[in-house]
């Protein structure tokens, strides 16, 4: 499916600060976990970063990591007379890796290098045991996006959502293929400014 838009979107794409299973490059998938200290870090220093972003409006992923890190977003903005909403999108949860949750990426390497391979190369189609696929994953986020760029206008929001969900919202809004699952996995405290044309698609 194609997301086509009459209008500019303009996203402010941020990943939540890291979690311990992130330090420890442990598969976390949708497992509920706070921030580690590391991740604290890096998000006073996002929060300081994007400062000046004049958002219109702040979605997060309902994990507690991308909604702390949402609540600093505000906060700073509030400390700056600057009242920005903040809405959880359930449908920006995390994507469900079923009985991956917890794995060492390292092991899985180790244990089943073929679809290691194949998480690099063609990720699409993956789906962990008692868990969903990356393609179902993208279907699940594309409807979110949506609603949320058409609230938007031309007006700068932001979303927190942690990886690897992120990396599909940001393949849907640039058009860009996916690649390299594994890597995905475990980036935080980062943020990617995104304007996609109305001429462009978002695959």
């Amino acid at each position: 499916m194609i997301l086509r838009s009459a209008r500019t979107a303009r996203v402010l794409l941020i990943r939540p600060g890291a979690t311990e299973f992130d330090d420890q490059r442990r598969i976390k998938g949708n497992l509920d976990m706070p921030m580690s200290e590391r991740g604290r870090q890096q998000v006073r220093s996002l929060a300081e970063q994007v400062s000046e972003f004049p958002l219109k409006a702040i979605y997060t992923a309902p994990g507690e990591s991308a909604r702390e890190t949402a609540s600093w977003l505000a906060k700073g903005r509030a400390d700056r007379g600057r009242n920005v909403p903040t809405k959880v999108v359930e449908a920006f949860r995390n994507i469900d890796h079923g009985l991956w949750h917890g794995k060492l990426i390292d092991e899985l390497k180790r244990n089943h290098p073929r679809l290691y391979r194949q998480g690099q190369d063609a990720p699409t189609d993956i789906c962990p045991p008692d868990g969903e696929s990356i393609r179902e994953a993208k279907a699940r986020a594309e409807k979110a996006v949506r609603r949320v760029i058409r609230k938007s206008g031309n007006d700068v929001i932001a979303i927190v959502i942690p990886d690897p969900m992120a990396w599909v919202v940001e393949s849907l809004l640039t058009g860009e293929e996916l690649s390299n699952l594994w890597k995905a996995e475990t980036d935080s405290g980062e943020w990617d400014f995104i304007e996609a044309e109305a001429e462009n698609s978002w695959a």
